[in-house]
């Protein structure tokens, strides 16, 4: 637990925030068109990523699993008393976050609690998000109307990361009762890869590494829970997955598939239950590069391959979210938080997760708007920053 903060904000709406996926065919080269807008990639290049999505229908699961999230949490908060209406904004594809903005004023709202659906520090899992609210309210003429701030970070709150203690539970389990002892087991956390420079600036300026620093903590708290339960422990690991950019870049490493191949070639062990430790949900990312890549690695080292479900709408996570709302709405609400690092604080500081690729982004747009947009969180932080002291 964290000592509760010291400011109750009157919040009237929640932003149910995401990246956007393509729900069709023809979505899927204007949806990476936006995921790549001012990097000037062809559309041939996007076609080799977009045998990802057309393999499964040119569907992304995102964009529905994300509405049955909404569903369950409006539930549970119906159930808390907690009545605030959710709008469903996407980075990249339909529902825009700008037109869920355009609704949610035209509704009357002024305040909004934005929840998105990455639960660790970086800057394309969290400042990102902020970056893109205040451009959009920007482009919509609603800067300095409406307030977005964005909910802390949950990866370590218990209601994130019991499913996933299940999940590894079950999959060694079942390994056993195929004739795979658990020291013959290793189990593989995995994560987005992100370039190291995000990796350094991530979490408040002078400190960095959160993002690996609360992966290796969400990892730990997983395989302690599991303790009392296994004659032995497993050997585990922290791996990465979906590496994009230029390959002169540095990012965090090992490649999934790198560590398996290894396991397989230094006959390490018999079988590999993956963890997409990092994913809410079982999206692309997990479907193709685990489901499908990470497991045909497998079978070609002739490993045993299961993959642990995503929290998803597992009724603990929804209720996790459901106590994040509740942390912002009371003050006097303890802060969740199971592994050492604690509860991530509300405000995020004016440099927090900033790298170069924030400043590229900023680049690529009108240089007045920036300079509003810069204002506008520049405001924001001192405002909410001097309402928690």
């Amino acid at each position: 637990m964290t000592a509760p903060q010291n400011h109750a904000p009157q919040y009237d709406a929640i932003l149910f925030a995401s990246f956007g996926g393509p729900e069709g065919q023809d979505d899927v080269i204007p949806f990476l068109r936006n995921v790549t807008a001012g990097r000037g990639v062809p559309d041939e290049r996007l076609e080799e990523v977009a045998g990802h999505y057309r393999a499964l229908g040119g569907r992304s699961p995102i964009n529905e699993q994300n509405r049955a999230i909404i569903t369950a949490l409006e539930a549970e908060l119906a159930t808390r008393e907690v009545d605030l209406p959710i709008y469903f904004g996407n980075r990249n594809w339909e529902p825009y976050t700008a037109q869920a903005l355009q609704t949610l004023h035209a509704d009357g709202h002024r305040r909004v609690l934005a929840l998105i659906t990455s639960a660790y520090s970086s800057y394309s899992g969290c400042r990102q998000y902020r970056e893109d609210f205040a451009r959009r309210l920007d482009e919509t003429g609603l800067l300095g109307e409406v307030q977005v701030e964005k909910s802390r970070s949950y990866f370590n709150h218990p209601g994130f990361l019991a499913p996933v203690v299940d999940g590894v539970r079950a999959a060694l389990t079942d390994l056993e009762r195929t004739g795979h002892d658990t020291d013959q087991v290793r189990v593989l956390f995995s994560t987005h890869s992100i370039p190291l420079a995000m990796n350094d600036a991530s979490g408040p300026t002078g400190e960095g590494n959160w993002y690996v620093d609360q992966h290796q903590a969400a990892c730990r708290y997983v395989m302690d829970q599991l303790h009392d339960d296994l004659p032995v422990q497993p050997e585990w690991e922290l791996v990465y997955q979906s590496r994009s950019g230029a390959p002169h870049v540095p990012w965090l490493e090992p490649d999934i598939n790198d560590v398996i191949e290894r396991i397989g070639a230094e006959e390490q062990a018999e079988a590999v239950i993956v963890v997409p430790i990092g994913f809410v949900t079982d999206h692309v990312e997990v479907i193709w590069d685990l489901d499908t890549e990470a497991k045909e690695t497998a079978q070609e080292q002739e490993l045993a391959f299961r993959r642990v479900a995503t929290s998803g709408t597992d009724p603990r996570f929804i209720a996790a979210l459901a106590d994040i709302v509740q942390e912002h709405l009371d003050p006097s609400r303890e802060r969740i938080a199971v592994t050492e690092l604690g509860a991530v604080d509300d405000v995020c500081g004016h440099n927090c997760c900033q790298v170069n690729a924030s400043r590229a982004v900023r680049a690529e747009q009108d240089v007045d708007s920036l300079e509003q947009i810069a204002a506008h969180l520049r405001e924001q932080e001192k405002a909410t920053a001097g309402a928690s002291s």
